[in-house]
């Protein structure tokens, strides 16, 4: 669990560097808008960069993933499930900061797609469980050469030692603001 939790917080944290970056792309190049207003509000909107950062870092881990047919949620849902699963939806809506509604929505392209296998838990035919299928595994086997180079690739651009740091910084965010801190 603690490798899925590392690699997930390796693309988030990624994103915070992305959009440090991007940012300083973005108040160099030519623009109608006041460029002072810009900077600022570029440099202090964590909201902004962190969104701005986190479509960068899923662009490039789209490109890397394309040929294994994921996309980054997809890959990310799928190993999740395989290092937690079987799991109550709850539990992995939780674990990922996902509400129930969406981690439901993610998840059923790859219950079509046969990857997964969703059913009622035992003990509770309320709660819902979700388990890697053969077929998934052997998508997730395909899919992982295609995510290290992706993850190669951003600790290449960044460093280890700073792709560490953001970890940890990322780590602490969602800790503190899911109240688990």
């Amino acid at each position: 669990m603690l490798t899925i939790i590392i690699n997930i917080n390796i693309v988030a944290y990624t994103s915070v560097v992305y959009a440090t970056i991007n940012t300083e792309i973005m108040i160099k190049q030519k623009s109608k808008i006041n460029t002072s207003r810009r900077k600022k509000f570029g440099q202090t909107c964590v909201v902004y960069n962190l969104r701005r950062t986190s479509r960068a870092v899923t662009q490039l881990y789209e490109e890397h993933l394309k040929p294994s047919g994921l996309l980054p949620t997809q890959f990310t849902l799928l190993a999740a499930v395989r290092v937690m699963g079987p799991v109550q939806m709850s539990i992995i809506a939780e674990e990922l900061v996902l509400d129930r509604t969406t981690l439901t929505r993610n998840i059923r392209p790859l219950e079509r797609g046969g990857l997964v296998s969703i059913i009622s838990a035992k003990g509770d035919q309320r709660m819902r469980e979700v388990s890697i299928t053969s077929k998934g595994q052997k998508k997730l086997e395909q899919a992982i050469p295609c995510w290290q180079k992706a993850q190669d690739l951003t600790i290449k651009m960044l460093s280890a030692s700073r792709v560490d740091r953001m970890l940890n910084d990322l780590r602490a965010i969602v800790d503190a603001t899911t109240h688990k801190g």
